[in-house]
């Protein structure tokens, strides 16, 4: 069975590792978590990633380049967000977006969605 790989791109550390523990108790290697934009950009370009999870603010940085990046590459992805849908540009108002605090069902469901 092969593992799927899924880039987590989070600036907040205690909601990284609660997220990469749930991911790694679904059964995915987790790739990062990456901390900020240019981290993210990194990993998105050169790692072989087959889903991500991305929060939306950054420091105050938007992540839609990052998820530009995926969506050129062909990589499935959702957001996380305090803020909800709300925090969504018009190109990416289809995407999954998780209220975060991400509970594990809700996560669980909305990687299921996209394999």
């Amino acid at each position: 069975m092969t593992v799927l790989k899924v880039l987590v791109v989070e600036d907040e550390m205690l909601i990284a590792m609660d997220m990469e523990d749930m991911l790694v108790e679904m059964g995915f290697k987790v790739i990062g978590p990456a901390p900020c934009l240019e981290k993210g950009t990194e990993l998105a370009c050169r790692e072989t990633i087959d889903l991500a999870v991305l929060d939306i603010n950054l420091a105050g940085r938007d992540s839609f380049p990052i998820a530009d990046i995926l969506r050129e590459r062909g990589i499935p992805f959702i957001f996380a967000s305090g803020y909800g849908a709300a925090g969504l540009s018009d190109d990416y108002a289809d995407t999954t977006t998780l209220q975060k605090p991400v509970e594990f069902l809700q996560l669980r469901a909305a990687m299921s969605s996209l394999q």
